[in-house]
Formats: C-alpha cells, sequence, structure tokens
C-alpha cells in the first residue's frame, strides 16, 4: 500500500447523497474549500433510491401542528418534539431553495390537469392525514441527486472524491491530545491508487446515509453499510436509539429481485394489502391491526404483514390497486409500473407481490437540531443521524425532509464556529499520518465473505421485525465472537473496501443488538414479544451507547 498523504481543506464531507450535496452547497457560499468524499460514484446513495417524496406542509388545508402531530403520533412517544418543531417549520424554507437548485417536483399540469396547473401535486402516505407529499413521479431522489450534483459542478470550491471509503474519524482522544474531544477529519482509503490519505479539515461532516445492507433483505443499494456511524461510534460520539429499524412493508417479491421498493405512495393513492386464501381469493386484513388500514404507520403494517405470511405459510402478500387505470398508474407510478411489468405484473390488472425488508435506522449519531454532535467540529445529518424527529418509527418521507434542514443548520452553525475552530486547529505534523505497520495482502477473502453473509442471516432471523430476548442473546454471542475475527483480520491485513464495509456492518449490527437488549419493552418498530407492551416509564427515554475512549 502507498504511503499515506495530507489533503487539508477548510471542510470535509463524508457523503454524497441528499444531506451531503445539500451540506457541500450551503457551505460553498463563503468560498472555503469543501471536500466531499464518497466510496462509490456520487450518485450511488439511499438518495437516488428514494421513490416517495418529502414531506412538508405547502398546502394551505395543512398546518405545521397537524404535521407536527402526525409525526409525534407515529414516533410513538419518543420523538423531542422540539426537534420535530424546528425540522417542520423550517420546511418550506429549504424546500425553495431545492427547487432554485433545479428540482422539479410533479406538478397538478403535469398530471393532465386543467385547473391549477401550477400547483404540485401532493401525495398523501402512511401516517400522514393529509396530503403534503411532494414527489417528481415515483423517482423523487433521483431527481433530487440528479439537480444536486449539477449544481454542486457550479462550485470550483466543492471538490468531489469518488471511490474513497472513509475508515475511521480523526479525534483528539484517539491521538493523544489533551481536553475535550475534537475532530480534525478522516482517514480514507483511495480505491483506484491503493492508498489511504489522511484528509485534514476544520469541520467535518457525516452525512453516510444508512445501514440496510446489516440485514439480509433491504432496500437499500450496496453501499448503504451503517459507516457513518460506526466511524461516530469509535471516535467516542454517542450513539441513540439503534433498536428502532424500520423494515419497509412493500418489496417486490420475485425470485431474482428483493429490494425493489414499492412506494407507500401506491397505497396513498388506495392500494389494498391483501393475502391469498386457501381457495385463491384474495382477502384484506388490515382492519384488525389499525382503524387507518393499509394507510397505517410502517410499524404496524409491516408487522401485520409478517403476521400474516407467519400465520397462512404464504411468502408474500398483495398490493391490489386494479381499481385504477392503466393510465392513471403509468402517469402516476412510471418507474414501478415498469419494474412490475418486467416480472409479468401489470398494476392495472394484477395485484403486486411484496414482503417487508430493512429500510431505514431511526437511530444514529445523537445529535441537536444544528447537527452537532457533541465531538467539537464534528456533525452529522440525514441517516447517520439521530436528531430526535423520527422517534420509534419514522413518519413517511419525513428523512429527505431532515436531511436538507439540518444539511442547513449544521453549515449554519459549521460557519459560525469556524473562526473558532481554525484557531484551535492543530499543525498537521501533530496529525498522524495512516501507518500499515506488518499488514500484508490476504489470501482468505473468504472470511470476509462468510461473516459478511453470517451478520446478515442472524440479524434477519435473531434482530429483525419480531425479537425475543433469547434470539437477541443469540446475536450477542455470535457478534462477539465475529467482531474478535473480524478485529484480528482489520490488523494483520491491508486495508480494503470489502474490510471497510464488513467492519462497519458488525460495529452497527452490535449497536442494534445492545441496544434491542436493553429497551425491556415494545414501543414503535421495536418488538420483543417478551415485553409485548410499551413502558410508560420509557416514554422519551432515548437508548444511548457511547465507546470510552
Amino acid at each position: 500500500m502507498k504511503k499515506s498523504e495530507i489533503l487539508q481543506f477548510d471542510h470535509l464531507v463524508i457523503g454524497s447523497g441528499l444531506a451531503g450535496l445539500s451540506t457541500a452547497l450551503n457551505l460553498a457560499s463563503s468560498g472555503r474549500s469543501i471536500a466531499v468524499v464518497t466510496k462509490r460514484k456520487t450518485d450511488d446513495c439511499n438518495t437516488k433510491c428514494a421513490q416517495g417524496g418529502i414531506a412538508c406542509v405547502t398546502d394551505d388545508n395543512d398546518t405545521f401542528d397537524e404535521h407536527v402531530i402526525d409525526t409525534l403520533n407515529a414516533g410513538a412517544g419518543l420523538c423531542n418534539e422540539k426537534a420535530v418543531r424546528v425540522i417542520v417549520e423550517n420546511g418550506p424554507a429549504v424546500l425553495k431553495e431545492l427547487v432554485e437548485r433545479g428540482v422539479k417536483f410533479t406538478t397538478r399540469g403535469d398530471l393532465g390537469y386543467s385547473d391549477e396547473q401550477q400547483s404540485y401535486d401532493l401525495g398523501r402516505e402512511g401516517g400522514h392525514l393529509k396530503r403534503r407529499i411532494l414527489h417528481a413521479g415515483d423517482i423523487t431522489g433521483a431527481e433530487v441527486e440528479r439537480a444536486l450534483i449539477e449544481e454542486c459542478k457550479k462550485y470550483p470550491n466543492i471538490k468531489i472524491f469518488e471511490y474513497h471509503f472513509a475508515i475511521d474519524l480523526i479525534v483528539s482522544k484517539r491521538i493523544g491530545l489533551r481536553g475535550p474531544n475534537r475532530c480534525f477529519g478522516a482517514y480514507v482509503l483511495d480505491i483506484n491508487n491503493d492508498k489511504v490519505e489522511t484528509f485534514t479539515a476544520c469541520t467535518t461532516h457525516i452525512a453516510c446515509g444508512g445501514a440496510g445492507k446489516v440485514y439480509l433483505y433491504t432496500s437499500n443499494p450496496d453501499v448503504a453499510c451503517g459507516a457513518g456511524i460506526a466511524m461516530g461510534y469509535r471516535a467516542g460520539a454517542t450513539i441513540s436509539n439503534m433498536e428502532f429499524i424500520q423494515f419497509h412493508p412493500t418489496i417486490l417479491h420475485d425470485a431474482t429481485e428483493r429490494s425493489f421498493l414499492i412506494s407507500e405512495a401506491v397505497r396513498g393513492e388506495g392500494a389494498i394489502l391483501k393475502y391469498k386464501d386457501t381457495k385463491g381469493n384474495l382477502v384484506e386484513f388490515m382492519h384488525k391491526y389499525h382503524p387507518l388500514k393499509s394507510l397505517a404507520p410502517r410499524d404496524v403494517v409491516a408487522r401485520a404483514i409478517d403476521n400474516e405470511m407467519k400465520r397462512t405459510g404464504n411468502e408474500c402478500v398483495y398490493l391490489d390497486i386494479t381499481h385504477k387505470s392503466e393510465e392513471e398508474l403509468k402517469q402516476r407510478f412510471p418507474n414501478i409500473f415498469k419494474k412490475c411489468l418486467s416480472i409479468g405484473v401489470n398494476m392495472a390488472h394484477d395485484p403486486i407481490p411484496v414482503v417487508p425488508a430493512a429500510h431505514y435506522v431511526c437511530g444514529g449519531i445523537k445529535t441537536d437540531v444544528n447537527g452537532r454532535t457533541g465531538i467539537d467540529g464534528l456533525y452529522a445529518a440525514g441517516e447517520s443521524a439521530c436528531t430526535g424527529l423520527h422517534g420509534a418509527n419514522r413518519l413517511a418521507s419525513n428523512s429527505l425532509l431532515e436531511a436538507l434542514v439540518i444539511a442547513k443548520t449544521s453549515a449554519n452553525d459549521a460557519e459560525r464556529e469556524f473562526d473558532r475552530l481554525k484557531k484551535i486547529f492543530p499543525d498537521n505534523k501533530i496529525i498522524p499520518h495512516w501507518v500499515s505497520g506488518n499488514a500484508t495482502n490476504s489470501d482468505e477473502i473468504v472470511i470476509l465473505t462468510h461473516n459478511w453473509d453470517e451478520i446478515r442471516r442472524f440479524m434477519w432471523d435473531y434482530v429483525g421485525i419480531y425479537r425475543t430476548t433469547k434470539r437477541l442473546e443469540r446475536a450477542k454471542a455470535r457478534i462477539k465472537l465475529i467482531r474478535k475475527e473480524i478485529d484480528k483480520y482489520y490488523w494483520d491485513f491491508l486495508i480494503t473496501g470489502d474490510l471497510i464495509e464488513l467492519r462497519n456492518i458488525a460495529t452497527v449490527a452490535e449497536l442494534i443488538i445492545d441496544s434491542s437488549l436493553e429497551r425491556k419493552e415494545s414501543r414503535g418498530l421495536h418488538f420483543n414479544a417478551d415485553y409485548p407492551s410499551p413502558d410508560p416509564d420509557l416514554e422519551t427515554v432515548d437508548t444511548n451507547i457511547t465507546r470510552k475512549l
């Protein structure tokens, strides 16, 4: 492996989704230098996969209070109400900026309505009592990512480093400096040139996205390995509420496809969940579980589907939207319609086979509404962060809203703090280069693939939608052994992208397991059959884990 280099910037952003690129753009107007590191292509991220849209109050018939109430209800008593209100009330302003940056949301005129040509077509999703979801067809995330990448190209002070894997944060407590813990950047593996570079910066912003690849079945892309949460934990940041993993209820079920998401907006437009009985008839079932039926919050829907599949022995359930015309469905859901058609399902005539899969992490690095992590100079935004917005269960389409708002508030805070942080920034001579020591190239790649597969399998089986204390203890025993193997491998062999990802998913898996064991109740997304009811004493009480350095 080649010798480490030091690359110095004013700001370092780790991640290139909505949270990362928005942070970079919000910082860019100062003219200061900004590095964005991303482990594959810039648009290879969770944002690009988002279908539904962005929840925001834009209609005169809607109010901030109603959006706040819907969020709190979905969050099952664990939301930080102050954070919820700040994020909801800042929504219209950041949405306006997003439109100014070139994002084109679907309007009523786009759908052929002669009245109100320019007004947005607002969707409705589970848990929302009003239509407030701005969308770009059914590829909202891809449209947002496209526009932000184009906007970043306009700023010469933003430099994007593709195929750069962040390994670990550089913090004062880990390099022997006294005083409060401070962040000075990160060690980053340049995949194409096979070398570890030392990126230093006055502020570092974690925006690495989610951790769906910790589970066997997920809607997330391959890059979603929980890197930001794992790095934050290893650096001494507090990690909150990792037991709350949202399983999206409706992932397309097909022999060759187990990651394509059927947007909640399909249910918002009237699709009904049904199971197939022994005679082959489709039967509704959600009325047994929640007053909102198929539009119930995601945790309720995912558990209901899981229960119906186990009760009937069926491999899937079905989404039935055949009451809509083919023309309407092609117009509203062009991408989903095309994908379903590719496996022989015409949404206008056939019910869509669906199953749940890991989708969204409601926990993460604990931050305030300015993205501060408790480590001086380190910020977090997007799915890597836990602001308190989501509580025990994310309300549909609130995640992109949160990413936008916190990207803005954290960038503003970083600008306010920049001069102070620059004054106390150490000379680069104090920051150690990456050292490979006696590590060699490995000829045992099978260890990586085996451990990767084993973690994802037992997380699905033992730490999934339905949990018990015994299952969690089994998972804990396995992850302790695997972590030891990975740690030994990490120090014996040279760093690779696969090793970085395996190390991160193992760290995140253990955080999920430990958090789940600590919460002795069922609340929101966390269901433990040994403690099937919420504990009133645990309302608004976070599960916090901090590594001692």
